[in-house]
């Protein structure tokens, strides 16, 4: 049972979950051909290493549109395989050092970049303003670079991902509604959450996000490399302008942009 904090939330995922047949999303230069589920590549994290948190942010009204985004029907992690192999990889030694991995998003469906899309141009939508972009204007989102037409994310080989020390504790869930506490204040000031402290919150639109902002100093700093360090290790290359950011390379599908739905059912094995 998913329960939704506005009509608005619940219409665009019975609308999504209409939708059950996906194809991949034609884009120039691109070799994208309609699938009606994700292609044998792709797998669940899960599957191939259960140890690693998963926090699906998009599931979730916690993110900057303040709604659950379309195209995320389970809070789940798909990857293509060698993505996966690779975070395997890194959690092992990360286990090693009193670490894991904790990832936020995953694949993420051309409709949820549809859903972005939209969202960024409903001016009039500024609910999430004060904790994911009190600083920043959302009438320049796309100017910025914050907000694209299509993502990385699409292809399957991209990850949003921090590390929690262990023991990890428990992160509290999300109330709609509830005050908002700016991004990039203390750790202890903002939406608690149980990894590492890296001076900002996930999807932080701002320039502090950068992964070697020079304000970022000290157990912050040390923190961003050691996640930036242990994954880049195994093949995954930072995003420079979000700490968050991985991408696996050589991408499995370097240039086709996927629209199945995140669910179990999307998966051909």
């Amino acid at each position: 049972m998913v329960s939704f904090p506005n009509t608005r939330a619940a219409s665009r995922w019975f609308s999504g979950a209409v939708l059950a047949v996906a194809v991949a999303v034609p884009v120039p230069a691109a070799n994208a051909e309609p699938q009606p589920v994700a292609p044998p590549d792709f797998v669940a994290l899960e599957d191939i290493d259960p140890t690693i948190l998963q926090d699906i942010r998009y599931f979730t009204p916690h993110n900057f549109t303040g709604d659950p985004v379309d195209g995320y029907e389970a809070p789940l992690c798909l990857l293509t395989r060698d993505t996966a192999e690779a975070l395997r990889r890194a959690q092992q030694e990360f286990l090693a050092d009193g670490y894991t991995l904790k990832v936020y998003d995953c694949y993420r469906p051309q409709r949820a970049v549809n859903d972005f899309v939209a969202w960024a141009r409903d001016l009039n939508d500024q609910r999430m303003k004060p904790e994911f972009y009190p600083r920043v204007d959302k009438s320049t989102l796309f100017r910025d670079g914050y907000i694209a037409e299509q993502s990385g994310h699409s292809r399957g080989s991209t990850v949003d991902l921090t590390i929690v020390a262990l023991p990890a504790e428990q992160t509290r869930a999300y109330v709609p509604g509830e005050p908002l506490v700016d991004c990039a204040a203390p750790r202890a000031e903002r939406f608690p959450d149980n990894g590492v402290d890296t001076g900002t919150g996930y999807d932080c639109f701002d320039t502090l996000s950068h992964t070697l902002d020079p304000r970022i100093q000290g157990d912050q700093l040390k923190n961003r490399l050691l996640l930036k360090d242990g994954l880049e290790k195994q093949g995954l290359e930072n995003y420079e302008n979000e700490w968050w950011h991985f991408t696996y390379k050589p991408e499995t599908f370097p240039e086709t942009y996927f629209d199945f739905p995140v669910n179990r059912n999307s998966l051909t094995d």
